[in-house]
């Protein structure tokens, strides 16, 4: 069981600042964000300390220091700034939990994994997308201060003060907001499933009458 400070799922995203670590290196896939062996060994709840095992680790079990994560202030930063094909290769779900559970909250980069973007959404790691040159631009300032991620006026603050506006469908923005998971996001429309379902007992009596 995921402790209940890491199960963003129900915790709302509303607003979120924080230092971004930039990860400039190009597809990055999920067996770089948690290595198959840790998941045959390891519980959801336990995946932190793994993630980007590969890049945080000598072979000698020792922290690399040329990586971000292992370098103050970026320990603690709660917003990955990714390049290209971020999340590409296999579809395992436990990459999101393991970033997660660094307490990342939010990607921000060029382009993502399909999948991998889709489960980022599920459980709730928000996901932004800007051109290549933006998140090069990004990257650049990450050292000068933290950025601000705001998700209801849906716009990213940057430390240099200027704001970059994006788009985000809204049943998924609907679902960060809120905190909501999947089943809950569709209870939440129960009165519209409901007048759907007796519209079409009046419209089409014959799909509602047992064998």
């Amino acid at each position: 069981m995921v402790p209940s400070d890491l199960d963003f799922r129900r915790k709302p995203f509303t607003k979120l600042e924080s230092l971004a670590a930039p990860i400039d290196l190009i597809n990055l896939d999920t067996d770089i964000i948690i290595r198959i062996e840790r998941l045959s060994q390891l519980p959801r709840g336990q995946l932190g300390p793994w993630a980007f095992e590969p890049l945080r680790y000598r072979n000698n079990g020792e922290e690399n220091p040329d990586f971000i994560l292992n370098q103050k202030p970026f320990r603690e930063a709660k917003i990955l700034i990714t390049a290209a094909n971020f999340g590409c290769g296999s579809s395992r779900e436990m990459a999101v939990w393991a970033i997660q559970e660094l307490g990342v909250r939010c990607l921000i980069g060029s382009s993502f994994g399909d999948i991998f973007r889709s489960n980022c959404f599920q459980n709730g790691l928000l996901v932004l997308q800007f051109s290549a040159d933006e998140i090069q631009a990004m990257q650049a300032m990450a050292d000068r201060g933290p950025f601000s991620v705001d998700l209801v006026l849906n716009q990213v603050q940057l430390p240099d003060g200027s704001k970059k506006s994006f788009s985000i469908d809204a049943p998924i923005r609907k679902a960060l907001l809120e905190g909501l998971d999947e089943i809950e996001l569709t209870l939440s429309r129960r009165e519209r499933i409901k007048a759907y379902q007796e519209k079409m007992k009046s419209e089409r009596p014959w799909i509602f009458q047992a064998a």
